[in-house]
C-alpha cells in the first residue's frame, strides 16, 4: 500500500499544483484529450520526483509535457501553437506572442528540455492510467443501480471530474491505476450519497469485484489525498 505523501502542504506542492492547473488550462484551449492531458501531468510529477525544482522552470517544463504527451498520445499539435497557447495563458496581460526572438528562444527550450525529461525517464514516457478502468467501473455501476437512479444523480460526470483533478497531485504516481479509479468511483458516490444495491450485506464488496487486490483502507487512503487536494485548492492564489 502506498504511504500518503507528506508533502501535501508544502510551498513545493502548491507549486506543483498551480502549474498543473496551468496544463490543464492551456490544454483545454488546445482541445487535448484527457489521456494527453494526464500524460502530461504524470510526466510533469515524475520529472519533479527525479530533479529539484529550484533548477527548472517549472512553466517551461509544463509546456514540454504537453508537447511530449501530445507526440506520446499521438494527438497531432503544433509546437508554435502549443508555446502560443502557453505563453498567452500564463502572460495574460502581455499582448500575443509574435515571431521573433522571444518564439524561437522559447522553442528552442522546449526541444531542449524535451530531450532533458527524456533522459531523466530513461526514455520511459508511457504510463498506464486509471480511464479505462473508470470506463469498465461505470459501466458496471450503471447495471447495479438501475438506468433511472443513473441519470437522475450524475456520479459518472463527478467520477471523471475527480480523476482529472486528480492530477494536481502526484496520486498518480504512487497508487496503481484501478485503485485510483475505484477510488475516484467512491468518492463520486459519497459525494451524491448513493448506495450500491446490496453492498452492506454482500460477502464481496463492490470495490473488490473490481479489483481484487484492493483494500478499503487502500480506497480511503487515496480518498482522502484527493480532499486534500481540494483543500489546497482553497490555499492557492489563481
Amino acid at each position: 500500500m502506498a504511504s500518503k505523501d507528506p508533502s501535501i502542504d508544502t510551498d513545493k506542492t502548491r507549486q506543483h499544483f498551480k502549474v498543473v492547473k496551468f496544463i490543464v488550462e492551456t490544454g483545454v484551449k488546445l482541445q487535448l484529450k484527457s489521456i494527453t492531458l494526464a500524460t502530461a501531468a504524470t510526466l510533469y510529477h515524475k520529472f519533479f520526483q527525479e530533479c529539484r525544482v529550484e533548477d527548472y522552470d517549472p512553466h517551461m517544463v509544463a509546456t514540454t509535457c504537453i508537447y511530449l504527451a501530445s507526440k506520446v498520445e499521438e494527438q497531432q499539435v503544433r509546437l508554435r501553437d502549443i508555446i502560443n497557447v502557453c505563453y498567452r495563458t500564463l502572460h495574460k496581460d502581455k499582448p500575443a506572442l509574435e515571431i521573433g526572438d522571444n518564439y524561437f528562444t522559447l522553442r528552442e527550450n522546449v526541444v531542449n528540455n524535451e530531450l532533458q525529461i527524456m533522459r531523466v525517464m530513461k526514455f520511459q514516457v508511457t504510463f498506464e492510467h486509471p480511464h479505462k478502468y473508470l470506463v469498465h467501473y461505470l459501466k458496471s455501476l450503471k447495471d447495479w443501480i438501475g438506468c433511472e437512479m443513473w441519470e437522475k444523480v450524475p456520479v459518472a460526470k463527478t467520477a471523471w471530474a475527480i480523476l482529472r483533478d486528480s492530477y494536481h497531485g502526484n496520486i498518480c504516481l504512487r497508487y496503481k491505476p484501478e485503485h485510483i479509479a475505484i477510488a475516484s468511483v467512491y468518492l463520486a458516490l459519497q459525494c451524491h450519497g448513493v448506495e450500491v444495491p446490496y453492498n452492506e450485506s454482500a460477502e464481496t464488496k463492490w470495490w473488490e469485484v473490481f479489483c481484487e487486490d484492493v483494500t478499503i483502507q487502500t480506497v480511503k487512503d487515496i480518498v482522502g489525498e484527493m480532499i486534500d487536494l481540494y483543500n489546497l485548492e482553497n490555499t492557492v492564489a489563481s
